[in-house]
C-alpha cells in the first residue's frame, strides 16, 4: 500500500504548493519566538562566557534541569523537532518548555510519538531487494558531493552493477543535470514511482525531474522535505539493486535526520564523506563523522576530492589545496574511520558533470579515471565488510 502522493504530479509543482505549509511555518515560526523570548542573556565583565552547551536550548529553572536541560539522542527526537527536544521517550515529551511551538507536541503529549513510525516498516520492506544501500554526505558545501555521488554510480554501473542513485540534496537538486537527464519526467505506475533510467544499470530520482522550471527554487521547511524524502524511500520502485547511493545536503540537518530515521531498520551498509584537504573542510567533517556515531551509522570511509591539480598533458599533480593539518589521510587516522582515496582536481570532471556523462566516456584510462575506480573497489572491500559482521 502506498502513502497519498504529496506531490500532485511531476510537472504540477506551482507556488501554491510550496507555500502549502504556510500554517505550520507560522506554527514553528511562533514556537521559535517563544523560545527566543525565554531566553537570558549572561555576560560576565571582562570575561567572554563559553555557552557552546546552550545552543538550541531556553534557560530553566535550576530545579527543573534534570527533566528539560538535556536534549535527546538524534535517534529519539523526530526530524522536525527543536534541537532541545528531551525525545518522544521522555517523561517530559510535550510537555517541557522547549516542546512550545513543535508540530510534534500534541503526539508526544499524548504518548503516540513513542510508536515507530509505519513509514520505517514501509521502507524496510522496499528495501529489501536492495544489497547495498550507502550515503555521501559532506561536512561542508562545494566539496564536490554530488560530483563524487554521480561518478561512482556511473563507475558501478558501468561494473553491470544495477545502481540506484536517490537525491535527497531537496533545495539543491543537480543530480539529474550530472547524469545528462534534464527535463525529464517522473511516472506512477501500480508499483509506486518510476525512476528515470539512464541505461539499463542506473536509476535515478531526485526532486529535480518534478519541477516544471529548473530555476525554481524550493522554498520548505522541514516537516516539507521529511515528507518528501519518506515518499522517495517508500514510493519509489527501485526494483532489485547492487547498489543504492543515497546523496544528501551538506551537514547535519533535518534531511539527514529523516534519511537515518526511515532507513533505522533496512540495515545501511554505511556513510561515505567527501571533502577537500584543507583545515576548513576536515573540521567540519569531523563532525559529520561524530553525527554518524551518535546516529549508529557506520562510516565506510572517507574521499578526499580536488587533493591537487592533475595536468592534462604531463600528469603531473600539484596540490592547490594545502593540507594544512596533514589533509584526509591524517585526519582519517585521528579518527579511525578508513580512507577510501584521494581524487585529483581535474577540468574534465568538471566538464563530464555539465555534460551529464561519465568521466571514463571522455578518458577511461586517465589518472582521475582510475583514482574513482580505486576507491569503488574500496567501498565494495568495506561494505563486504559490513556484511560479514551482519
Amino acid at each position: 500500500q502506498h502513502h497519498p502522493t504529496i506531490l500532485m504530479s511531476s510537472r504540477q509543482l506551482s507556488q501554491t504548493t510550496v507555500f502549502a505549509l504556510g500554517a505550520a511555518a507560522g506554527a514553528c515560526a511562533a514556537g521559535a519566538v517563544a523560545l527566543a523570548a525565554s531566553r537570558k542573556a549572561v555576560q560576565h565583565e571582562g570575561q567572554r562566557p563559553d555557552r557552546s552547551d546552550e545552543i538550541g536550548k531556553a534557560d530553566v529553572d535550576p530545579k527543573a534541569q534534570t527533566n528539560t536541560s538535556t536534549s535527546a539522542a538524534p535517534e529519539d527526537r523526530p526530524a522536525d523537532a527543536p534541537e532541545s527536544c528531551p525525545g518522544v521517550s521522555s517523561e517530559s515529551a510535550g510537555k517541557s518548555a522547549s516542546c512550545a511551538g513543535c508540530p510534534n507536541q500534541a503526539l508526544c503529549a499524548s504518548g503516540e510519538a513513542k510508536q515507530k513510525d509505519p513509514a520505517v516498516v514501509d521502507v524496510m520492506h522496499r528495501m529489501a531487494r536492495v544489497k547495498r544501500k550507502i550515503l555521501v554526505l559532506s561536512g561542508k558545501g562545494g566539496v564536490g558531493k554530488s560530483t563524487v555521488s554521480a561518478q561512482l554510480s556511473f563507475g558501478f554501473a558501468a561494473r553491470s552493477m544495477d545502481t540506484g542513485l536517490l537525491d535527497v540534496d531537496i533545495c539543491g537538486p543537480s543530480v539529474p543535470r550530472m547524469l545528462g537527464l534534464s527535463g525529464q519526467d517522473v511516472h506512477n505506475s501500480n508499483e509506486g514511482w518510476e525512476p528515470i533510467y539512464v541505461d539499463e544499470h542506473l536509476a535515478v530520482m531526485s526532486i529535480g525531474f518534478m519541477l516544471p522550471n529548473q530555476d525554481d527554487a524550493i522554498i520548505w521547511r522541514g516537516p516539507r522535505k521529511n515528507g518528501l524524502i519518506k515518499q522517495f524511500l517508500t514510493d519509489v520502485n527501485w526494483g532489485d539493486l547492487e547498489v543504492l547511493i543515497v546523496d544528501t545536503p551538506p551537514g547535519t540537518s533535518d534531511e539527514h535526520l529523516s534519511i537515518v530515521t526511515y532507513l533505522g531498520d533496512s540495515k545501511v551498509d554505511g556513510a561515505i564523506i567527501v571533502t577537500t584537504p584543507q583545515e576548513v573542510s576536515l573540521m567540519d567533517v569531523r563532525k559529520e563523522i561524530n553525527f554518524c556515531r551518535k546516529v549508529n551509522l557506520p562510516v565506510l570511509g572517507v574521499v578526499e576530492n580536488m587533493s591537487g591539480y592533475a595536468c592534462p598533458n604531463c600528469g603531473h599533480e600539484e596540490r592547490v589545496f594545502a593540507p594544512s593539518t596533514g589533509g584526509a589521510l591524517a585526519m582519517c587516522e585521528q579518527m579511525q574511520v578508513p580512507f577510501l582515496g584521494s581524487i585529483p582536481l581535474d577540468a574534465r570532471v568538471a566538464a563530464a558533470g555539465d555534460q551529464g556523462i561519465s568521466l571514463a566516456q571522455q578518458q577511461s584510462d586517465g589518472p582521475t579515471s582510475k583514482c574513482i575506480e580505486k576507491v569503488i573497489d574500496r567501498i565494495l572491500q568495506e561494505t563486504d565488510k559490513t556484511k560479514g559482521k551482519a
